[in-house]
């Protein structure tokens, strides 16, 4: 008996109106998509029909509050949750990722809301974990300022810990529901956290049964070291920003690399890299398409989003034309961001004005703008040479970007037998070929 074929994963990252910065201003696209439930059931089915592993959402809790956010559409948008239990009615196979900060929330909060989530959609949630870019969130939770870099990692390892610990408040059968008897459930199969750690305290147990998958899948988007160490004790995915195939080779080794101090096999964790893309019939329309959205980037715009993936730096008071000035290394932001943004602003010289154009689209993710084979090639070597195990997709606009992606890349794709033509599974552990988790108190 044959191994089958190792083939990859793609999630589709679905952003409003697109990624790009000046989407919502592109005549073939929905300025108020943000907002419109029926246009985020068509692109879920169109992402379910190309059997993409999984929808992934970003989130913020909190508006842009720079005096250029008026021009941006990044204003109005759903709470992701509530957007993904109502996708989840209209869907029956295609998984479904939400990003929850760990720095604003409780994990008993968070833990019954993915439960609840994972019942729902019989087996198809998904966690992506977050400590909170945005300063500005700080103001909306009783706080004058953001959380530091190193007390947001402690708080979210322990966050991770007590969230894990309350799913498996339950063992699978411990419902037993015996209208005879007059047995509900099993107390022998109860299990009570009582956390009493540095940040919480959490007794539990939580008021959702186990759900399909045992536990919701766990993903995270950090590649500081502190965010790579975390993703390797408890991360099921990685979602991360690499501009080329060496450095993806670099974080794909040495994450994968991390994770034997853990216990845990290279195949237990997903490495999936942000990849922009834009497609047309030659590389020229590609480039021709990709140019519309670039010509209605003001650079106010592109700088103001510059200054937030560069950690909260307010850089409107530099000259658009000159370079970008020297920072302190962001205790609020992405790190990770930062260093990926200063190094290409210095590589190729770019002003601040060209640095935030360059980022509108894809915000230092990786771009592919080409044919659909053109594109097949690149994040086959990717798939093939140690850089990903799969993909995550970003588009410039929606509801056409995913479109061209599901009808033109996608069955590129699959006539290379790199992605699957049909689901197998059901639950979203099994799109990626993650393994079911034992319940850890089962055998106590």
């Amino acid at each position: 008996m044959t191994a089958s074929k190792r083939t990859l994963s793609l999630g589709a990252f679905l952003m409003a109106t697109g990624h790009h910065i000046a989407a919502w201003r592109h005549p073939d696209v929905p300025a108020d998509g943000g907002l419109d439930f029926q246009q985020y059931k068509r692109l879920a089915q169109i992402a379910e029909a190309a059997c993409f592993d999984a929808l992934f959402f970003a989130d913020s809790a909190a508006a842009p509050d720079a005096p250029i956010a008026s021009r941006m559409a990044r204003s109005d948008h759903f709470e992701p949750l509530t957007l993904l239990s109502a996708l989840a009615a209209v869907t029956e196979r295609i998984g479904l990722i939400a990003t929850v900060t760990t720095s604003y929330n409780e994990p008993f909060h968070v833990a019954r809301k993915f439960a609840s989530l994972d019942h729902l959609s019989g087996g198809r949630a998904g966690w992506n974990l977050v400590t909170s870019d945005a300063a500005a969130e700080a103001l909306n939770f009783n706080r004058s300022e953001h959380l530091g870099h190193a007390e947001r990692y402690a708080r979210a390892r322990e966050f991770h810990e007590v969230v894990s610990g309350l799913w498996d408040s339950w063992e699978d059968d411990a419902f037993v529901r015996d209208k005879a008897s007059g047995q509900y459930y099993d107390p022998a199969k109860l299990h009570v956290l009582d956390h009493h750690g540095d940040h919480f305290q959490v007794r539990g147990p939580l008021n959702v049964a186990r759900s399909p998958q045992g536990r919701p899948v766990v993903v995270q988007a950090g590649s500081s070291e502190t965010g790579r160490e975390l993703a390797a004790q408890t991360a099921e995915v990685v979602f991360t920003a690499q501009t080329s195939l060496a450095a993806a080779r670099d974080f794909y080794s040495d994450l994968k690399g991390r994770l034997g101090k853990y216990g845990r096999s290279a195949d237990a964790l997903k490495i999936m890299p942000g990849v922009f893309i834009v497609l047309g019939d030659s590389q020229s329309q590609a480039q021709e398409k990709f140019e519309q959205f670039q010509a209605l980037v003001e650079p106010a715009v592109g700088v103001a989003l510059l200054s937030r993936m560069l950690g909260n730096f307010d850089l409107s008071g530099y000259p658009l034309d000159g370079p970008l000035p020297d920072l302190p290394l962001t205790d609020s932001g992405q790190r990770s961001r930062q260093l990926l943004l200063t190094e290409l602003a210095g590589k190729e010289n770019l002003s601040l004005a060209q640095l935030g154009r360059r980022i509108a689209g894809g915000r230092g993710h990786y771009s592919l703008i080409g044919t659909p084979a053109q594109v097949a090639d690149e994040l086959q070597a990717w798939f093939e040479q140690g850089g990903a195990d799969g993909f995550n997709v970003l588009v410039p606009h929606l509801p056409g970007g995913l479109e061209d992606v599901a009808t033109l890349l996608v069955p590129e794709l699959q006539r290379r037998g790199l992605f699957r033509t049909e689901y197998s599974g059901r639950t979203l552990r099994e799109h990626l070929g993650l393994a079911r988790p034992a319940n850890r108190f089962a055998s106590i």
